[in-house]
C-alpha cells in the first residue's frame, strides 16, 4: 500500500516550488510602435547631435530660425513647410523638439499640436509654439492641448537658443527614464517568460513522474493536454482558461504516485486474475462498456483520484487548483454513474469533463500491456457510444469536429519504444 503520510509532503514541496517560481506577468513596455518597445536616444546622443523640426508655411521664417541655431552649433534640422507632412515627419525622423508655427492653412498648429499629443510616443515630445498672436486665449488653447512653451513672431535670437537648450535639456531626462524604464521591463519580461517555462516544466515533469510508473514513454499525459487545447478552443472558451487547462490536464493521474507498485508494477507476466485487475484500473477501452464494477475495484479507481486531488488541493497556484478538479472529477461521467463523487452532468466541471474524454480517446488508441492499440475509427465509435452517458455531449461534438486535428497530434507524439 501507499504510504498516505507522505503525500502532504508532496504537495507542500510541490506547492512550495510553484510560489517560489511564480511571478505576475509584466506589462510589455509601456512604448511600442509595429509591436516593437522604441528606445529613445541616449541623452548623450540627444545634447551632441539633437535633432530639431521647424514647422512653418512661410519659408523665408524657417530659413531665419535655422540660421539663429546654425550659428549656436545646432547642425541636424528637419524643416516642412506643408503642415500636412508633419507627422509623417515626426515618425521618420523623430526630432527632439518641433518649433511649430501656430496659423498655417489647410491644419492650423494648435490641430497639428492636438494631432502629435495623440500619438503615445510623442506624448512628452517638447514644442514650443511659434505664434505672432498676443491673445492669451490662443495661448491658453495651445497649453491645453499640450504646448511646451512659447516664443513671438519674428523670433529673437537672444531668446530662441536658451529655450530650445531647456527643452533640449529636460528631453535629454525625459529619454534617459523611459530607456531605463523600458529597459527594465525587458529584463523583467524575460525573467517572467524564463520562470513561466520552467514552471510549466515542473508541471510537466511531475505529469510525467506519475505517467512513467505504467508509460514508459510520458507521451500519454502531453497528449491528453493537447487534446484538451483542441477542444477547449473549439468551444470557444477564453484563452487564460484555455492556457491553464493545457497546462493543469496533464496532471490528471498525479494520483497514480499514491498508488501501491504492486498494482502497476509487476516484473514479467501478470496472472489472468492480475491481468484482469489491470485492465480494470486502466484500460478505458473496457471500463468504457461497462456496466458495474465490484466495490473492490471501485476502491480501487478512487484511490488515484482522491490521492491527486488532496496533492493539489489547497495550491494558490491557478495552474494546481485547475488540476485538482481535474484530478478528481475526471472519471465522473455525465450520467452519475462515475467515481468518486458520482456527479452528474454540468454538476462535473468543464475541465473535468473536457479531460475525461481526451484520457479515455487517448487511452483507446495507444498500446498497453494488457491490450493492443485501437484504431481511430473504432476509438470514435466508443466516445461517440458514450456520447450522453459517460462524456457530456458538447465535449464530444467539439471533440468530433476537431478529429483531423486529434489525429495529428497522435501521430505527432506517438509513443516510440
Amino acid at each position: 500500500m501507499p504510504n498516505t503520510d507522505l503525500l502532504p509532503l508532496i504537495a507542500e514541496d510541490i506547492q512550495g516550488l510553484i510560489n517560489r517560481m511564480e511571478l505576475a506577468p509584466s506589462e510589455s513596455c509601456s512604448v511600442l510602435k509595429n509591436g516593437h518597445a522604441l528606445l529613445r536616444r541616449s541623452p548623450e546622443e540627444v545634447e551632441a547631435n539633437p535633432c530639431i523640426m521647424i514647422v512653418d508655411d512661410e519659408p523665408i521664417n524657417i530659413k531665419v530660425a535655422q540660421k539663429y541655431l546654425e550659428l549656436e552649433g545646432y547642425v541636424n534640422f528637419v524643416t516642412t513647410t506643408a503642415p500636412g507632412e508633419t507627422l509623417d515627419l515626426l515618425q521618420s525622423r523623430q526630432p527632439d523638439v518641433v518649433l511649430l508655427d501656430i496659423m498655417m492653412p489647410e491644419i492650423s498648429g494648435l490641430d497639428l499640436l492636438e494631432q502629435i499629443r495623440a500619438d503615445e510616443y510623442f506624448a512628452d515630445l517638447p514644442v514650443i509654439i511659434l505664434t505672432a498672436s498676443s491673445d492669451q486665449q490662443t495661448k491658453i488653447d495651445a497649453l491645453g492641448r499640450g504646448a511646451t512653451d512659447f516664443l513671438s513672431k519674428p523670433v529673437d535670437p537672444v531668446e530662441l537658443a536658451p529655450r530650445i537648450r531647456n527643452a533640449l535639456c529636460v528631453k535629454a531626462h525625459q529619454d534617459h527614464l523611459r530607456n531605463y524604464a523600458c529597459e527594465l521591463e525587458k529584463e523583467v519580461s524575460a525573467r517572467t517568460a524564463a520562470l513561466k517555462a520552467a514552471q510549466d516544466e515542473l508541471i510537466h515533469c511531475l505529469a510525467r513522474a506519475a505517467e512513467y510508473r505504467d508509460d514508459d514513454t510520458g507521451q500519454h499525459v502531453k497528449r491528453v493536454g493537447l487534446y484538451a487545447e483542441l477542444v477547449a478552443r473549439k468551444l470557444g472558451l477564453d484563452d487564460a482558461y484555455i492556457q491553464l487547462l493545457t497546462n493543469a490536464a496533464p496532471l490528471h493521474d498525479i494520483g497514480k504516485i499514491g498508488i501501491p507498485d504492486s498494482i502497476l508494477l509487476k516484473p514479467g507476466k501478470l496472472e489472468p486474475d492480475e491481468w484482469e485487475q489491470m485492465q480494470k484500473h486502466c484500460g478505458y477501452g473496457k471500463r468504457i462498456v461497462e456496466s458495474q464494477v465490484s466495490a473492490e475495484e471501485m476502491a480501487t479507481f478512487r484511490t488515484h483520484t482522491d490521492q491527486g486531488a488532496r496533492l493539489l488541493t489547497g495550491s494558490s497556484s491557478p495552474v494546481l487548483r485547475m488540476a485538482a478538479r481535474i484530478a478528481l472529477t475526471h472519471h465522473e461521467r455525465w450520467d452519475g454513474s462515475g467515481y468518486p463523487l458520482g456527479l452528474v452532468g454540468e454538476d462535473i466541471p468543464l475541465e473535468g469533463r473536457i479531460v475525461a474524454v481526451a484520457d479515455v480517446f487517448d487511452a483507446l488508441s495507444s498500446k498497453r500491456p494488457y491490450k493492443p492499440a485501437f484504431s481511430v475509427d473504432k476509438c470514435f465509435a466508443i466516445i461517440e457510444e458514450q456520447r450522453g452517458k459517460q462524456f457530456d455531449p458538447q465535449v464530444v461534438d467539439a471533440f468530433f469536429a476537431r478529429r483531423d486535428a486529434v489525429v495529428e497530434v497522435q501521430c505527432a507524439m506517438a509513443d516510440h519504444g
